[in-house]
């Protein structure tokens, strides 16, 4: 007989019962083939799969009681976010490597058979893993209510973005700036910064920005383009946002550069939005908290705050396939009720109130460097973040960073901007002829 231990309690095995790690590969063979793509590590100490593939270590049966529980993409999330399960070396790579063994077998997704679910079942028996599950990681989202009520909408984006500007200063830009970035060149000197700034002026260039303006910022996050215009195009901008933590941080920027009385963020629900109509309208990367159900409500709240004549600008992201959200771990840890789709089908509810589609710009590319810079400054400032949180916390973000950049670069999301007019008189869009003067090449 052999001791082994399982979460601080020791486990008697007999020598001819077969080890952990065997038991494991056991259950992925039907599913992922021979030889496994990746060599497992058990607690046992034990290891099976070919030497030189990516090392995954199994912590704890709490692994195995996740994936019972949770089968799939989530359980293994929950697992890797507490430890449980850990990748050895570079996170990216391994992943990379998992993925093109998928390609190359032609595997489909993992689904939760019941032939699966029996396998996993007996092995967890043999391990004394049968137990009710482990509790749900503490930094897993936790909200409830109606589903894009006013009410649960403000628990999803807290749960977001209301951690701390501590903790996404250490991943943005000094700017505060959390969306897709326009990168311009490829000079060393160039940074996440130059990026971010040369976006919003491709934004303000697009809606032709004229001095004495005033505009509306539809989920204005920490007010990085509000500024920017006020600032460099001398309009008046109104920003909505459902963050404390976002509007704290914007509000001390405006009076720190000198623009209050200019800029006006205000902690409001774009439903509640009452006193427009403005100039122009710019909503980046918001429209995929708002859901498929209230899709029309937000696109009709764009066109009634626009002017007849003026210009909408929505930068959104794009997704195929069956998880509109993101996938389970997306939609449990980082954005809760996210709802992404097809750029065509977004435009298509967008020009339902009346606005007419007049460009759309594909930053997919943009996407991949942008998530890599915010990857790079996460590993970079890796200790402060596990201490301004936790190191569950920055396990989840360096799980989503890896996953997403590795979205975009493989062409399984999208992001686009796209540019409306609300026709005025006679069907004159409103909108310059050459509306990007600058004569910077757009690509």
């Amino acid at each position: 007989m052999s001791d082994h231990t399982r979460n601080g309690t020791a486990l008697r095995r007999s020598p001819n019962e077969p080890s952990v790690a065997a038991l494991l590969a056991d259950i992925l063979a039907p599913v992922t083939g021979s030889p496994l793509p990746v060599r497992l590590q058990a607690w046992d100490g034990s290891c099976a799969g070919p030497a030189g593939a990516p090392v995954i270590s199994i912590n704890s049966t709490n692994v195995l009681r996740r994936l019972l529980w949770r089968p799939g993409e989530l359980g293994a999330a929950q697992a890797y976010v507490t430890g449980e399960l850990e990748v050895e070396g570079d996170l990216g790579d391994a992943l990379d490597h998992v993925w093109a063994t998928v390609r190359e077998r032609g595997l489909g997704p993992v689904l939760p058979t019941v032939r699966l679910l029996l396998r996993t079942a007996r092995a967890a028996r043999q391990l004394g893993a049968i137990r009710r599950p482990p509790p749900p990681p503490l930094s897993q989202a936790r909200i409830g209510g109606r589903l894009h009520s006013l009410r649960r909408d403000r628990q999803a984006i807290s749960h977001h973005y209301d951690m701390s500007n501590e903790f996404y200063g250490l991943i943005l830009d000094g700017a505060m700036v959390y969306s897709c970035a326009y990168w311009t060149s490829d000079e060393p000197t160039y940074t996440l910064a130059d990026a971010q700034r040369d976006k919003f002026d491709l934004v303000c260039r697009k809606l032709g920005l004229q001095p004495g303006m005033r505009v509306l910022d539809v989920g204005c996050g920490w007010g990085g383009f509000a500024v920017h215009a006020a600032r460099n195009y001398d309009v008046d901008v109104v920003g909505v946002t459902l963050s404390k933590e976002q509007k704290a941080f914007a509000d001390k920027r405006i009076l720190a550069e000198g623009l209050d009385g200019r800029v006006d963020i205000r902690l409001q629900d774009y439903r509640r939005i009452s006193d427009g109509p403005f100039d122009a309208v710019v909503s980046i990367e918001m429209g995929e908290h708002v859901g498929r159900g209230n899709y029309p409500r937000y696109a009709r709240a764009l066109y009634d705050n626009v002017k007849p004549g003026g210009g909408v600008l929505v930068q959104q992201m794009s997704r195929q396939g069956r998880h509109p959200g993101g996938g389970p771990f997306i939609e449990s840890f980082i954005a809760p009720d996210m709802d992404m789709r097809p750029v065509g089908e977004t435009i298509a509810m967008l020009e339902y109130p009346g606005l007419e589609l007049r460009d759309v710009h594909a930053l997919r590319e943009h996407y991949v460097r942008t998530v890599a810079a915010w990857n790079e400054r996460l590993e970079s400032n890796w200790a402060k973040l596990v201490d301004v949180t936790s190191v569950e916390t920055a396990r989840v973000w360096r799980l989503y960073l890896t996953g997403g950049g590795r979205a975009f670069r493989d062409g399984r999301m999208g992001v686009d901007q796209m540019l409306f007019v609300r026709p005025g008189s006679v069907g004159r869009s409103g909108l310059p002829a050459v509306r990007m003067k600058s004569g910077a090449a757009d690509g």
